[in-house]
């Protein structure tokens, strides 16, 4: 097989340069996922160990994040406090679906996952302009926060369950019940991505289901990545961050359909 042929140094590299692309998507848009995911599985890891691994392995990517949009995250952090046990309770669900879950399930389901989202995130400023029409204002509200916590549990379960495209479920959720523009949305996204994926990966060590090798690869490579990341979406209109996460999750929604 061209896989076992590889050298250990190239797969290493591989690897390394899946980090670092991976980092800079999670600083930009999220949606990381979708490259080390991928990567990992082309070099011969088995689709539910690639997939539990990469969550791991990205996390430094959000770091960068977290840092570049400390202003928007202690305006909010109120509402972000409030989100912590609904993250955690949905990632924790989430995590044990996949693991008491068959591989052939998993592989079935997520095409939808992601395309779902990338839909819902495509069509958000529509459909938060209708609201807006037919809701009175403190009805308005009160609904909204009601979706928001249903909405940041079902991400939580996602994120959970397949790391990809949790930044794409988080800012579709957000964006429909919360009304802040794209960047602040973008820094609750990085947090909360956090949160789910570091609560998810804690459980995952636990298990000992990840490919350490990869592991450490990606983390360096991740960590990398989300500081360049942070730094290109300072510099990007909110339309061309839209179009970016939109493209992700339509061009992975297709890859993983036709592999599925």
């Amino acid at each position: 097989m061209i896989v076992a042929s590889i050298a250990l140094g190239w797969k290493i590299a591989i690897i390394f340069v899946a980090g670092v692309a991976a980092g800079v998507s999670n600083g930009i848009a999220g949606g990381g996922t979708f490259l080390s995911f991928p990567t990992l599985i082309a070099l011969g890891i088995p689709s539910l160990q690639a997939n539990v691994s990469s969550s791991v392995g990205i996390l430094p990517s959000t770091f960068g994040g977290i840092r570049g949009f400390r202003h928007e995250l202690t305006v909010h952090r109120q509402l972000l406090r409030e989100l912590v046990p609904t993250c955690i309770l949905g990632s924790i669900t989430g995590t044990t679906l996949l693991l008491l879950g068959s591989e052939r399930t998993f592989r079935s389901v997520v095409p939808w996952l992601i395309g779902g989202a990338t839909v819902l995130f495509a069509m958000s400023p529509k459909v938060t302009k209708w609201l807006s029409r037919r809701k009175r204002e403190h009805e308005s509200d009160v609904v909204h926060r009601r979706s928001l916590f249903v909405g940041i549990f079902a991400a939580s379960v996602y994120g959970g369950y397949f790391g990809a495209g949790l930044g794409i479920v988080l800012l579709a959720s957000m964006a429909l019940t919360l009304p802040y523009d794209l960047n602040v949305l973008q820094g609750m996204r990085v947090a909360l991505s956090l949160l789910i994926n570091l609560v998810a990966g804690i459980v995952f060590v636990a298990r000992g289901h990840l490919a350490v090798m990869a592991v450490l690869v990606l983390l360096v490579g991740a960590l990398i990545g989300g500081w360049l990341g942070t730094l290109l979406i300072r510099r990007l209109s909110p339309k061309i961050v839209r179009a970016l996460v939109i493209l992700i999750g339509a061009v992975t929604t297709v890859k993983l359909a036709i592999g599925s």
